[in-house]
């Protein structure tokens, strides 16, 4: 990821006027940061995660899973998270330009460019606009872990490295690693 510029603060109206397309960039903290276009293998496993939460929002009918959109968290942030979960009776808005608001579950699955932001930058602003749960996904390393938002802050709830499976209590479902990072869809 690439600062587009460290001397001047920016806001939501400034990302709003960027160009669409590529390069494509997220506002954090007021700094907008260029996103490269992810690797195969993290374009993969979001495909699987997508896939089942997809099959989980037909049968359950418990909302709407989004991908690759903006999400206007406040004036200083507007992010493109990998995926977001938004409940029927959540917060969250979806309007023309983007998603407003806190979804009920962001994914976020790291590369070696957006690491630092998804694992510091970016959850403590997700965990103070209220985000219910922040699932993070290594697919290097082959981990999932899902942090539940309490009185005290994101609180580690589920996770799993290679194989087992982890658990959503918000969306009362369980995921099985293979599926994601091994396939099977």
């Amino acid at each position: 990821m690439k600062v587009l510029s460290e001397e001047r603060k920016y806001n939501a109206q400034d990302f709003e006027r960027l160009p669409e397309g590529p390069p494509y960039y997220q506002l954090i903290e007021g700094e907008l940061i260029e996103t490269p276009t992810p690797e195969v293998i993290h374009q993969k496993v979001a495909g699987r995660l997508l896939y089942l939460l997809h099959k989980l929002e037909k049968e359950a009918k418990m909302g709407t899973v989004i991908h690759f959109i903006d999400l206007y968290l406040d004036e200083r942030n507007v992010f493109q998270p990998d995926i977001v979960v938004l409940l029927k009776e959540g917060k969250a808005k979806i309007e023309e330009k983007g998603i407003f608001g806190p979804p009920d579950v962001v994914v976020e699955i790291l590369s070696p460019s957006t690491a630092y932001y998804d694992l510091i930058v970016k959850k403590e602003v997700y965990e103070r606009a209220g985000v219910k749960e922040y699932w993070l996904l290594d697919p290097n390393r082959k981990t999932f872990e899902i942090y539940k938002n309490t009185e005290e802050g994101f609180k580690l709830t589920s996770q799993a490295r290679e194989k087992g499976k982890v658990s959503s209590e918000l969306l009362g479902i369980e995921i099985d690693l293979k599926e994601v990072f091994e396939g099977g869809m």
